[in-house]
C-alpha cells in the first residue's frame, strides 16, 4: 500500500538544532513556536471554533533524522541509555514511519495578508518540522487518570540549578525588553531539565555544552547539579 502525507504547515521553533530539544512538549513551558499554514490549507475556514479549545495535538515528521532505518529496540535516555525496550514502547523518533505527536499550548490564531499563523507554547520541535495534521486536545477523552505510564509514569525531575555569568546575564536582561520576553526563563527551564545526551549524565567531571536558541549561541558548564549559563551571544551561523 502507497501512503502519501501532504504537508500542511511548518513549524518555526526557538530550537534551532535536535541538541537541547526537550524530551516531551510541554516540559519547558516558555518554548514557543508559530505554525504558518501553507496553501491550500491556509483558509480561515478550516479554523473556525479551533480558538475554543487551549491544546492541540501535532501530527509532524520526525525530518532531521540521521538515518532512515529503525530497529526494533531502542535505549530510551530515561533509564540512561542503558536499557533495550522495543520501539513501540517508546518515542524514539527511529521508527518505521518517522511521524511524532506533540501536544502543545495554542495561545492565539493570528490571520495576516492571507496567512493563518498559530502560535504555540510548550513545544518540543525542531525549527522547520513539517506537520501533516492538527487536532484538538479533548481533556475528557485523552486525559486518562487511570492510565500506567510503563518506563516513565511520572515527569522528570528539572532538578538541575541554573546560575548567570554576569555578562550572559546582563545580554539575557537586554534581550528580554526587547523580541524575546521570556528568554532567560526559556533557558532556565531547558537546561535544568538536563539536555545532556544520557550518557553524558552518568559522568561526574565537569563539561562543557551549548546549543542554539533563537539566533543566539548559548553556552554552559555542568558540573554535577549545578550549571552555570557563561556565554549567550547572536550566532554567527
Amino acid at each position: 500500500m502507497d501512503i502519501h502525507f501532504e504537508t500542511i504547515g511548518i513549524i518555526r521553533s526557538c530550537f534551532k538544532e535536535k541538541f537541547g530539544i526537550p524530551r516531551q512538549a510541554g516540559l519547558v513551558p516558555a518554548a514557543t513556536a508559530t505554525l504558518e499554514l501553507l496553501p491550500p490549507y491556509n483558509q480561515a475556514e478550516a479554523f473556525t471554533g479551533l480558538e475554543g479549545f487551549s491544546h492541540l495535538w501535532l501530527l509532524f515528521l520526525f525530518h532531521g533524522n540521521d538515518r532512515q532505518s529503525w530497529k526494533a529496540t531502542v535505549r530510551p535516555p530515561r533509564l540512561g541509555g542503558n536499557t533495550r525496550l522495543g520501539v513501540f514502547a517508546t518515542r524514539s523518533p527511529f521508527r518505521p514511519n518517522p511521524i511524532g505527536l506533540s501536544a502543545v499550548e495554542l495561545e492565539r490564531i493570528e490571520q495576516q495578508s492571507g496567512k493563518i499563523i498559530l502560535h504555540l507554547k510548550g513545544v518540543d520541535l525542531l525549527d522547520g518540522t513539517p506537520i501533516i495534521d492538527i487536532k484538538p486536545y479533548l481533556p475528557y477523552a485523552d486525559a486518562i487518570a487511570t492510565a500506567k505510564g510503563g518506563f516513565a509514569a511520572e515527569a522528570p525531575k528539572g532538578h538541575l540549578t541554573v546560575n548567570f555569568l554576569p555578562e550572559p546575564e546582563q545580554t539575557c536582561l537586554t534581550l528580554e525588553q526587547g523580541d524575546y520576553p521570556d528568554l532567560r526563563q526559556l533557558i532556565v527551564e531547558t537546561l535544568r531539565n538536563d539536555p545532556r545526551p544520557a550518557y553524558y549524565q552518568q559522568r561526574p567531571q565537569k563539561n562543557s555544552f551549548g546549543m542554539k536558541l533563537f539566533d543566539f549561541d548559548l553556552r554552559w558548564e555542568q558540573d554535577g547539579d549545578s550549571i552555570t549559563v557563561t556565554e549567550l551571544h547572536r550566532s554567527d551561523r
